[in-house]
């Protein structure tokens, strides 16, 4: 849909019950009005899912057939929560409970604990994978960095699909998973964790969802009490959830039916970390009355994406499969989607960063542009190629909006000023409601224009002007309100976790994509063994690799580009093929049976100035200890991250310093001169002439001709000259 408007961005509370229905279609109504479970929402992307169970809690509150704090609502994510209570709250319908599995499950532990067992509640870890490697270490296991954190993981999967150390090894057997090391290793490692855990009184995140089911299943006085609190339930993204928080499910439910569950099948892309579909499949089967309605009316893309979106699960198989949604596009038409094939992944990121730079000069903004990659090793590239364009950029995951410093001490000045009422110094004079937001924060660094490039500098600043902006939607809703209002406001916000939106294209994989969307999207890396990811080998791995990429598309509202790289590096050899999803779909390719469908998109060859012949140089190996590198960081260093490095850190010191200077005189933060891993591999390869330097990844031709004299006398042990203007 198109960018949100004043009015629903600080929407009025709607006066009536029935006001509340106001703008749902046929369907969502459907939803909204089935207040008597159980009831199964089947969603396809972009459909409203969010909407339409947000005003059926608020209907049924605003009715009185629910108690506001009688309904539970659960999601995965706390943006998802926060998003939801953000929106119940506009509906009129706060103190509705709404949070993931996990914070649900360990508030009713921290409550129940003291009388169920007695004492304090165990210490939670955020963290395991430190006691993971103790327990290796006790058992003579080494593992690597990456070992560890996989075999963590195992674990994790092992305790929410209800698997003891035991039973390990046949489990794996069974789903036909691949584990990281020797099942009996893993399940010997699994084991003395589970000791560690007990002798020292700790425990995890997923023995909070265990212990609420034992505790639970075990104590019929508190489990009356809590179904006496709660009595109706609402489940977002219900594809996602795994046995053990069905089982928690179905202890909060008991034997009454007050139970909404929405999902989409074909968006399963968690079942590594045990989710599992067949709880939503199952739903009807197992409620035989119940009310189920599907949304296939997509708000999010234009036909153009919705088409290229419904061709990617065509040819899907499987049990899921049997389930899709046609979606059906509700908005106007839009350019084809774009498929583009480059010589090598640095041209597709340089290439990508192009298209990026005239998206946004064309009015696209930053904030609504995203590149999405199948692993976060990708992002590496990309974010080089977008700082060498002066793109900002965001890496998804980063800190939440309201714990930046920045925004806590600009919105503690907000209030100190709304509490001084008119008797601030920095009011004098100033009237309205945005002027004065943009008065306070000067105070903290905003100014109209933002600074050039970006890094520490501007990511302050964009935080600070999302809060302006969010200043001025608010008094073009309200244009009566005082600062004093906007304060409460923020606040309320604050404890929903409801943050606006900062600008700054995203780099995110297409797992932590689900759930967002953007105006444009590029998908990159597209070839075999990437997607679907090369370790992906039976059929049901194969049909959730298509499912992400399905995920992937949908996330783009207009703007959708699919591409790939037919080497890894420049030089190497160029036996990349794209997708096998992307079959009878990319102009060219045949579908099933050998036919063309009609053109889903545009195609750009390799050939031309991006394609030129090139020879097979071999896979990059590591200098110390000649492992084949993958990832991007360390193919730059050209050697493994845990291996010893050489690099002469005085050296690295003056470079860093060198480069801080540069990078002030113009402008631009420090990695738009040279990356950190750039600088590293500099400080370890020593180059003395122009075509070392220049060989050095991260370099090149362009920046050795901008700054080779510098860094040439630096690794000399000269001071450098001046340092050149452009950049």
């Amino acid at each position: 849909m198109t960018a949100a408007t004043h009015s629903s961005l600080f929407p009025q509370v709607p006066e009536t019950a029935d006001a509340v229905l106001d703008g749902l279609d046929p369907e969502q109504r459907e939803v909204a009005t089935a207040l008597h479970g159980p009831v199964c929402v089947l969603a396809g992307a972009g459909t409203g899912k969010t909407r339409a169970i947000t005003h059926r809690i608020a209907y049924g509150v605003r009715l009185g057939t629910y108690e506001p704090n009688s309904v539970l609502a659960v999601t995965f994510t706390v943006r998802a929560a926060g998003e939801m209570r953000g929106r119940l709250r506009q509906l009129g319908a706060g103190g509705v409970q709404v949070r993931t599995f996990h914070a649900a499950a360990l508030r009713q532990l921290r409550y129940f604990w003291p009388k169920a067992v007695g004492g304090d509640l165990p210490r939670l870890i955020e963290r395991k994978v430190q006691l993971v490697s103790e327990a290796a270490g006790l058992l003579g296991i080494r593992l690597d960095r990456g070992e560890l954190r996989d075999v963590t993981s195992e674990i994790e999967w092992a305790k929410v699909t209800q698997t003891v150390p035991d039973d390990y090894p046949a489990a794996i057997a069974k789903t036909h998973r691949e584990a990281p090391r020797s099942t009996s290793e893993i399940s010997q490692i699994y084991a003395r964790y589970e000791q560690l855990k007990s002798a020292r009184s700790v425990i995890d995140f997923e023995d909070v969802l265990l212990l609420t089911v034992g505790i639970l299943q075990d104590q019929h006085l508190i489990a009356d009490e809590f179904r006496r609190q709660y009595q109706h339930f609402v489940v977002d993204e219900y594809q996602d959830v795994s046995p053990l928080q069905q089982r928690l499910l179905d202890l909060w439910v008991g034997d009454r039916d007050s139970l909404c569950v929405v999902g989409d099948a074909n968006q399963t892309i968690y079942s590594f970390t045990g989710a599992t579909p067949d709880h939503l499949l199952n739903f009807r089967t197992r409620h035989p009355g119940a009310t189920v309605v599907k949304l296939v009316r997509d708000y999010r893309s234009t036909p153009q994406v919705v088409h290229l979106a419904n061709g990617v699960l065509a040819p899907a198989t499987g049990r899921a499969a049997e389930h899709r949604l046609e979606l059906i596009s509700q908005r106007e038409t839009g350019p084809a989607p774009v498929f583009r094939e480059y010589g090598d992944e640095p041209a597709e990121a340089e290439g990508t960063a192009r298209r990026i730079r005239d998206l946004i000069a064309a009015g696209v903004p930053a904030g609504e542009i995203a590149v999405l990659y199948r692993i976060n090793a990708q992002s590496e590239v990309y974010e080089q190629a977008l700082a060498d364009a002066g793109v900002p950029y965001q890496l998804r995951g980063a800190e939440r909006f309201f714990e930046r410093p920045e925004v806590r001490e600009a919105i503690h000045g907000l209030r100190s000023s709304a509490s001084f009422g008119g008797n601030d110094a920095l009011l004098d004079g100033v009237e309205g409601l945005p002027a004065q937001v943009r008065a306070i924060l000067s105070g903290s660094g905003w100014k109209p224009t933002p600074p050039a490039g970006s890094g520490v500098v501007r990511d302050r600043w964009e935080s600070l002007a999302a809060l302006v902006r969010l200043a001025e939607d608010f008094a073009a809703a309200r244009p009566q309100a005082t600062l004093a209002e906007l304060a409460a406001e923020l606040k309320e916000r604050e404890a929903a976790q409801h943050a606006p939106t900062v600008q700054g294209v995203t780099l995110a994989s297409l797992h932590a994509a689900k759930g967002l969307e953007w105006d444009a999207v590029f998908l990159v890396g597209l070839t075999e063994g990437m997607m679907p990811i090369t370790y992906a080998r039976t059929d049901e791995q194969i049909e959730e690799e298509r499912r992400l990429l399905y995920v992937g598309v949908t996330r783009a509202r207009v703007h959708l580009s699919l591409s790939w790289g037919l080497a890894r590096s420049p030089g190497g050899r160029a036996s990349r093929i794209p997708s096998r999803f992307l079959k009878g779909l990319r102009p060219g390719s045949a579908g099933q049976g050998g036919r063309t469908p009609s053109p889903a998109g545009t195609v750009a060859p390799a050939t031309g100035p991006g394609r030129t012949k090139r020879t097979f140089r071999g896979p990059i190996r590591c200098r110390v200890c000649g492992k084949t590198l993958i990832d991007g960081g360390e193919m730059k260093l050209m050697r493994c991250e845990e291996c010893p490095s050489d690099m002469d850190e005085g050296l690295y010191e003056r470079l860093h310093d060198w480069r801080e200077r540069q990078a002030g005189r113009v402008g631009l933060p420090g990695y738009c001169v040279f990356t950190d891993k750039t600088l590293m591999a500099i400080a370890e390869a020593r180059p003395e002439a122009e075509g070392e330097l220049t060989r050095i990844a991260g370099v090149g031709t362009r920046k050795t001709k901008l700054y080779g004299t510098d860094v040439l006398a630096l690794c000399a042990g000269q001071e450098p000259g001046q340092p050149q203007e452009d950049v």
